[in-house]
């Protein structure tokens, strides 16, 4: 009834924080500008790469490039909404500049990131998976894992609960290996799930909220202490902006938030679409055409000391008649035996012999490129057992040898070619500018019973900024949404704001749903392509 009056009295009331939407007015021609230059440039990239391939299965290949960026599309306007929910109810930034801000840090941040975080989601898979991507199990797994996340996001972004991302990929990952042991013939051996790889991936995702919580809640505590100026405590007056320096803050931190998550999240999909690309034409992706000239070479001298190295360790009078085979069965049981130190220096030595007659990868012939990939991942995989495993004990010197060839083998087959980063950035810049609004209200109004203040708005996002940053050093994938509406949760907790436990109960569902549900979807849709392809 209040309301009415003032209303009828000529007496503005202030706007909700998503009424007043701000965009300037050529933001939208100029990213469209932008988006249109991307499209042409990716096209031209992807014909230069394709003209060294024999036959393109392009009908195949669009559709996976198609759901893979649709996947980061979907990624955008479900994860970076956490990142503009704090400046848009803290009013620092309109709602519409908000997310066009934040599109364009998550573009950057995608073509700034180091690949890391990619290879590592990677590594989950089974290794024989990978090794066949190109056959239709190597298909149905990218079809399983990529369809299986989009559906779950879209199915939270419909209830409007910040789930992860991250969580829902990890969790495609396991379902796919999974599946893949459960259809195996009976007596074959599979590598199936990385435990402990998945293990520490998946402490990563859960352990990350319980640090944002916590260290928001901190910092919160910290800024009371050292900043003692009341309006960085206060909830927004009317529809004024918060003073000047404060919304510096806010925004810078809103910025950071945007960048880390696109360096980071962006990275998924960029490791799925080089799995794509290594499937359907290895030819032109199997091995990296674009680095040091002398690469090859370094590879081969790396190969030759490893060689060396396992040597010393070979036990005289051990014969092995298949090499790979036992190095496979090695991989794939994650045993070491003093058979499997001497069929590895002997599948070392054949796969350096037959790359020894050319000097660069360009050179080598277009039959030949897929299977030296696969001998080069595989080997790979098996020093791995030890210097990650420790299951052949070695020497420094002779560890060494080893680190230096997974250098190389990085160098050979772990690679994300410009156009697929900016493919995956435009992907996401443009996710984060649709359907947002649904997250944005369940950060902004749903889990705190005050309004957000400035100072809890600005420790939230600062420790999603840093939180994320790190990981993206460490090559580990963290989840943008639980960090970020985890830090909300701290901040209140720590005001006496009071939490919405409605709220925060559906989130920590959703925290905990995820990996089962995804894991679920992914091991369904892997059983049902293995009988499409």
């Amino acid at each position: 009834m209040v309301d009415i009056v003032s209303s009828e009295a000529g007496i503005p009331r202030p706007e909700h924080p998503l009424d007043h939407s701000g965009g300037a007015k050529w933001f939208l021609p100029a990213f469209g500008v932008l988006v249109l230059v991307g499209i042409v440039y990716v096209a031209y990239a992807l014909s230069q790469d394709l003209a060294v391939a024999k036959t393109v299965p392009w009908i195949l290949l669009g559709i996976a490039l198609l759901i893979a960026l649709g996947f980061e599309f979907v990624n955008g306007f479900h994860d970076t909404a956490n990142a503009v929910a704090t400046v848009i109810y803290t009013r620092s930034l309109p709602a519409e500049f908000a997310v066009m801000w934040s599109g364009v840090f998550n573009f950057l941040g995608v073509l700034t990131s180091s690949g890391a975080v990619a290879f590592g989601i990677l590594s989950l898979l089974p290794v024989e998976l990978i090794l066949q991507v190109g056959s239709s199990s190597g298909f149905a797994m990218v079809f399983a894992l990529l369809v299986a996340a989009i559906l779950w996001n879209l199915g939270t972004w419909f209830l409007g609960l910040p789930a992860s991302s991250s969580h829902t990929m990890v969790g495609s990952i396991i379902g796919v290996g999974l599946a893949n042991q459960f259809m195996a013939p009976a007596g074959s051996a599979t590598s199936g799930v990385d435990w402990s790889q998945a293990t520490n991936v998946g402490t990563t995702l859960l352990v990350s909220p319980i640090v944002g919580f916590f260290a928001a809640a901190i910092l919160l505590y910290a800024m009371k202490l050292l900043v003692r100026n009341p309006a960085l405590y206060e909830a927004p007056k009317g529809n004024a902006p918060p003073p000047w320096w404060i919304r510096a803050l806010l925004i810078f931190t809103c910025t950071g938030v945007s960048f880390a998550h696109g360096s980071n999240d962006g990275q998924k999909g960029m490791g799925l679409i080089m799995l794509i690309l290594i499937g359907v034409v290895p030819t032109a992706y199997a091995l990296n055409r674009t680095p040091d000239i002398n690469y090859l070479e370094a590879y081969k001298s790396a190969s030759v000391n490893v060689e060396t190295a396992l040597g010393k360790y070979a036990k005289p009078g051990i014969t092995v008649a298949d090499a790979k085979a036992a190095v496979q069965d090695a991989v794939r049981t994650r045993t070491w035996s003093d058979q499997t130190t001497v069929a590895l220096q002997t599948y070392i030595h054949n796969t350096t012999a037959g790359l020894q007659p050319y000097a660069s990868v360009d050179n080598v012939p277009t039959d030949l490129v897929s299977n030296a990939r696969n001998d080069i991942y595989l080997i790979g995989e098996a020093l791995k057992l030890i210097d990650k495993k420790k299951l052949l004990p070695m020497e420094a010197a002779d560890l060494k040898a080893v680190t230096d060839y997974h250098k190389a083998v990085d160098n050979a087959t772990k690679f994300i070619p410009l156009w697929v980063k900016i493919a995956v950035a435009l992907a996401l810049g443009l996710g984060t500018m649709v359907g947002w609004k649904r997250i944005v209200v369940t950060v902004g109004e749903k889990i705190g019973k005050s309004h957000l203040t400035y100072g809890q708005g600005a420790a939230a996002e600062l420790v999603a900024m840093v939180t994320i940053g790190m990981a993206d050093r460490l090559g580990l994938p963290v989840s943008t949404t639980h960090v970020l509406s985890s830090g909300v949760a701290g901040t209140m907790a720590a005001n006496g704001s009071g939490l919405q436990w409605s709220t925060v109960r559906n989130l920590l569902l959703a925290w905990v749903l995820t990996l089962p549900c995804s894991i679920a979807l992914a091991f369904v849709l892997f059983i049902i392509f293995r009988q499409v392809f």
